[in-house]
């Protein structure tokens, strides 16, 4: 009967120690998914979205400005192909339908890329890279073309 009851202890810890093992290790994952979480928040809504590069040669609004606003549709952008023309600059607006990663704009071939808040936020560049080049949120998942003439 003790090497029973001597069999039955040495379970029942093995099975303790295998919960705690698992516990421990679910804590962790958990603890790892919500750090990412965190680290994603901050990032997303603590970028102030400006990025000065050499395609970026007017950050002010004068003379023949070309206004585009952007919706969302079908998780995308809408329209997700326009037309501008090279050396002149574009006030693009994403409107109040435009929601979650879709707000933080990229063209990465013209070095574009700003966070925009709200609809009030508008991302003015002046392209003069002619060509097709696509735009994309930052997570790759809403895109399109501008044809820059």
């Amino acid at each position: 009967m003790d090497q029973d009851q001597g069999f039955l202890d040495d379970c029942k810890d093995k099975v303790y120690n295998l919960w705690r093992m698992f516990l421990d290790m679910k804590n962790t994952i958990l603890l790892a998914i919500i750090g990412l979480f965190v680290l994603g928040g901050i990032f997303l809504f603590t970028k102030d979205g400006s990025a000065i590069t050499e395609n970026v040669v007017n950050q002010g609004v004068s003379g023949d400005v070309q206004a585009v606003t952007l919706s969302e549709k079908d998780l995308n952008y809408y329209p997700n192909t326009f037309t501008v023309e090279s050396g002149k600059p574009v006030e693009l607006t994403l409107d109040s339908s435009v929601k979650g990663c879709l707000r933080s704009f990229n063209i990465k071939d013209l070095g574009v890329s700003k966070y925009a808040k709200t609809p009030n936020d508008k991302i003015i560049f002046t392209p003069t890279k002619k060509g097709s080049h696509t735009f994309a949120c930052s997570m790759g998942m809403g895109y399109g073309t501008i044809i820059v003439k």
